[in-house]
C-alpha cells in the first residue's frame, strides 16, 4: 500500500507540474547584487527552450519557507526579490545566491515559489531553469537531474530545548530513546535519524518551519537538520540549543554527498550547468559563510 501510495503521489505531482507549465505567465524585475557582495503558488511558465545561462532570464525556484536559506516577507527590505504571480517577496541565503549568479551572467531573475516535492520535478519539466533550495548532492538524486558544484557545506546537527533531558549529549547514544523528526524526503530523516540508538521516529514534517514548531511545541523531543537551519532555529527560539558531535566518534555517517549542498537543473543541460560553476569559482567558503550569517541575521521570526 505504501508502494502504491508512492506512486500515485508521485503521478499527481507531476501531472500539477504539466498543468501549471501550460496555464501560468510570466512577471520580472531588478535584480540587483546580493547584501553583501510550503505551500506552492503558481510556478514558471513553460520553457521555449533548455536556458543554457545565454537567455535573458534565469527561473529559479525554491520553497522560500526554509529559513535561513529561503523563506517569503512582505516587502523588499535587505534586498529581497520578488516572487512570480504572488505580492510577497523572497530572501535568504538562496536568494543571495541566485542574485549573484544572474548578474554575473547578465540575466534578469525571477524568483518562483514551490513546494518542496515539486522542485525536481519543475526541473525535469523545464518549467523552470534551476532550484537553489539547499538540495544535497545525493547518488539517487543524480540520476533524474543534474548538480552544480556546491554552493554550501552543511554539518549535520541536532536540535533540542534547553530543559530537555538531552540538552547536554555529547554523542548519538546519548540520544538514545528520543522521539525525533525532521523533515520529509530529506537525508536527515532518512539516513540520519536511524542512526540514533532505539529512537522513536515520528512521522517526518513536510516542511522545516514544521519540524521546528513540532520541537517548540514538545511533540518531540529532537529534531535533526543541518547547521544553518539550527542556526536559524536558535534566533527566532530562544529555548532551543545545537548539539553538534561533529569530530568525534558519536557523530552522524554521512558521506560527502548528503553534506554537499548544489544547484540542481534539467539533466543534461550542462551550458547551464558550466555557466553557474563560472560564477561559484569566483566565490570561496568565507564567502559562503559570510553570506549565510548575513541571511540568520535578518531572518523573520516566525517563517
Amino acid at each position: 500500500m505504501k508502494r502504491i501510495g508512492k506512486l500515485l503521489t508521485t503521478a499527481m505531482a507531476i501531472l500539477m507540474v504539466v498543468v501549471f507549465a501550460c496555464a501560468c505567465g510570466k512577471s520580472g524585475g531588478d535584480t540587483p547584487a546580493p547584501a553583501g557582495s510550503g505551500s506552492s503558488v503558481a510556478p514558471a511558465p513553460a520553457a521555449t527552450g533548455v536556458n543554457d545561462g545565454s537567455g535573458k532570464i534565469l527561473r529559479v525556484a525554491m520553497e522560500c519557507g526554509y529559513a535561513p536559506y529561503n523563506w517569503t516577507q512582505s516587502d523588499d527590505s535587505n534586498g529581497a526579490v520578488p516572487i512570480v504571480d504572488s505580492s510577497d517577496y523572497a530572501y535568504g541565503y538562496d536568494v543571495m545566491m541566485a542574485k549573484y549568479i544572474a548578474e554575473q551572467l547578465g540575466m534578469e531573475l525571477q524568483i518562483y515559489k514551490l513546494d518542496w516535492d515539486s522542485l525536481p520535478l519543475a526541473v525535469q519539466a523545464g518549467t523552470v531553469d534551476c532550484v537553489i533550495a539547499g538540495q544535497s548532492i545525493t547518488a539517487e538524486r543524480l540520476e533524474t537531474i543534474d548538480f552544480s558544484d556546491p554552493y554550501y557545506f552543511a554539518s549535520i546537527v541536532t536540535l533540542t530545548k534547553k530543559d530537555s533531558p538531552y540538552a547536554n549529549a555529547k554523542s548519538l547514544a546519548d540520544l538514545s530513546g528520543a522521539k525525533a523528526t525532521s523533515q520529509l524526503n530529506t537525508v536527515w530523516y532518512d539516513v540520519c535519524i536511524p542512526q540514533i540508538p532505539d529512537v522513536q521516529a515520528q512521522t517526518a514534517q513536510e516542511s522545516a518551519p514544521q519540524m521546528l514548531v513540532a520541537l517548540e511545541a514538545g511533540g518531540v523531543d529532537i529534531v535533526v537538520t543541518d547547521e544553518p537551519t539550527a542556526m536559524g532555529a536558535c534566533a527566532v527560539y530562544p529555548d532551543m540549543v545545537m548539539l553538534s558531535f561533529e569530530g568525534t566518534d558519536g557523530d552522524y555517517q554521512v558521506s560527502e554527498e548528503e553534506i554537499n549542498i548544489g544547484i540542481s537543473m534539467q539533466k543534461g543541460n550542462s551550458g547551464l550547468q558550466k555557466a553557474i560553476n563560472g560564477v561559484l569559482a569566483t566565490l570561496t567558503p568565507e564567502d559562503y559563510k559570510d553570506w549565510m550569517n548575513q541571511a540568520i541575521a535578518v531572518q523573520p521570526m516566525n517563517d
